[in-house]
C-alpha cells in the first residue's frame, strides 16, 4: 500500500509533536501536498542547496530535515537566494520538505537521546523533564442507574484518556443525601422531606484544557437539578521520558578515554572534539545535549555529573563554569551531534512503514567548519 505525504507527516509528528517546540521556532511541514504519494524519503541536518540536490537526484518525495530553511521570515524565497534556491529544488523534483527542531531534540527517540545512546550512556533521563500535560481529577455522585449515561458523556467529551486508553473511570457506591427547598424541582423526592437515594461516586482524569466540555457533558447528562461535584487539579510529577538534554553513566573511565571514545562515535569533523578538565579525571556520570547546549551550564553547576558533552560552548560561560567547580567539559560539532538521530529517525520510520517506502539518510557533511590549520 503506497504512503501519502500526509501519512508521513502524521507518523512523524507523532513522534516529535511540533506543539513541543519552543515559540520561537518554526517546525512542521514547510513544503509539499499531503495528497502527494511518498516513495522514498532522504533524511538530513541542515536543507542546504547541496541536500536538495542530492534529494533530487535520488528523486526523493521528502526531505525530513532537523534545522528549519526558513526560522527567520522571509518576504522571498525567489531562486536569488540559497534559500530560495533550496526550496526551487526541492519543488522542481516534487519534493516536500519538513522540519523537525525542537519537538525533536526533546522527544523520546529525538536528538539528544540518539546522542546519548550514540555515547554508550545507560540508564537515560532528561537533564530538564518535559512538562506534563496539565490534569484535572473529576469526581461527580449520580444515582446508580444514571451512572452509566453520565460516564459516557463525560468520555465523549474528552474525559477518562490515559496513554494509549480511553473511557477510563473508578466508581465507587455510597449513599447520597440531601432535601429539596421551596422553589427545587427534584428530579427524586419531594419538597421539604429528607431523602436518602443510592448513589455511585464517578471520578476521572481529564486534560484541563477539556475541563469546561467535561462538566457541560456532565451537567447535560446528569439527572439531578444541581448534580454535585468536584474538580481538583493534579501536580505535575515531575517524571517524564521526554525532556531537554539527557544524563546516564558509563563504565568509568579517564576524561581522556572517554573524550576519545566520543571523538570515534560521532561524524569526524574539522573542527574535532574539545576538552576542558583534567585528563586523568575519572568519569562516570555523563550529561549530554544535542546542538547548542551552555543554557544549561547553570543547571549542571554543583551537579553529580562529572562530563557535560554539547556543543558551541563560549569562552567565558565555559572558563567561569569550570571555575566555579562545575563537572569537564567536551566540546563537539553542532552537526556531529546532531547527526546522530538521522539514523534512528530512519530506522523508526522504516520500521513502521516496511517496504511501502525507501528511506536514506543524506551522505553530504553540512558542518560549516572545513579545516583546521
Amino acid at each position: 500500500m503506497s504512503q501519502t505525504l500526509g501519512d508521513v507527516v502524521s507518523l512523524l509528528h507523532s513522534w516529535y509533536p511540533p506543539a513541543t517546540a519552543d515559540s520561537w521556532d518554526a517546525v512542521g511541514l514547510v513544503l509539499g501536498d499531503p495528497a502527494a504519494p511518498v516513495r522514498k524519503v532522504l533524511f538530513a541536518v541542515d536543507p542546504t542547496e547541496a541536500v536538495a540536490r542530492e534529494a533530487a537526484e535520488w528523486g526523493a518525495d521528502l526531505l525530513v530535515v532537523h534545522h528549519p530553511l526558513f526560522l527567520t521570515p522571509v518576504t522571498s524565497f525567489a531562486a536569488t537566494t540559497p534559500k530560495g534556491r533550496t526550496a526551487a529544488t526541492l519543488a522542481g523534483a516534487g519534493c516536500a520538505l519538513l522540519t523537525a527542531h525542537t519537538n525533536a531534540d526533546q522527544a523520546v527517540d529525538g536528538v539528544s537521546e540518539a546522542m546519548a545512546k550514540a555515547l554508550g550512556l545507560t540508564d537515560l533521563a532528561p537533564l530538564v523533564p518535559a512538562p506534563a500535560e496539565a490534569l484535572d481529577r473529576l469526581a461527580v455522585y449520580v444515582p446508580a442507574d444514571a451512572a452509566a449515561p453520565v460516564r459516557a458523556a463525560m468520555a465523549e467529551a474528552g474525559a477518562g484518556a490515559i496513554g494509549h486508553y480511553d473511557h477510563c473511570s473508578f466508581q465507587s457506591p455510597g449513599e447520597g443525601r440531601f432535601r429539596p427547598l421551596e422553589g427545587a424541582d427534584p428530579a427524586i423526592g419531594t419538597v421539604g422531606n429528607l431523602e436518602v437515594v443510592p448513589e455511585e461516586r464517578i471520578e476521572v482524569v481529564l486534560p484541563r484544557s477539556r475541563r469546561a466540555d467535561v462538566v457541560r457533558a456532565l451537567l447535560a447528562a446528569h439527572p439531578y437539578e444541581q448534580p454535585a461535584y468536584s474538580v481538583v487539579e493534579v501536580a505535575d510529577p515531575g517524571i517524564a521520558e521526554a525532556g531537554t538534554g539527557r544524563r546516564g553513566v558509563i563504565e568509568p573511565m579517564t576524561l581522556a578515554a572517554f573524550a576519545e571514545s566520543v571523538a570515534a562515535a560521532l561524524p569526524e569533523t574539522a573542527g574535532g572534539v574539545r576538552v576542558a578538565g583534567q585528563p586523568d579525571r575519572e568519569v562516570k556520570r555523563v550529561a549530554v545535549c544535542g546542538g547548542a547546549g551552555d543554557f544549561l551550564l547553570d543547571r549542571l553547576a554543583g551537579s553529580d555529573v562529572d562530563v557535560y558533552v554539547t556543543s558551541d560552548l563560549r569562552h567565558h560561560r565555559a572558563a567561569e563554569f569550570l571555575e566555579a567547580g562545575g563537572p569537564a567539559l567536551i566540546d563537539v560539532a553542532h552537526w556531529s551531534a546532531e547527526w546522530t538521530w538521522l539514523p534512528v529517525v530512519r530506522a523508526k520510520l522504516q520500521e513502521a512503514l516496511g517496504d511501502t517506502v525507501e528511506t536514506r539518510v543524506s551522505t553530504i557533511r553540512t558542518d560549516p567548519w572545513t579545516a583546521r590549520i
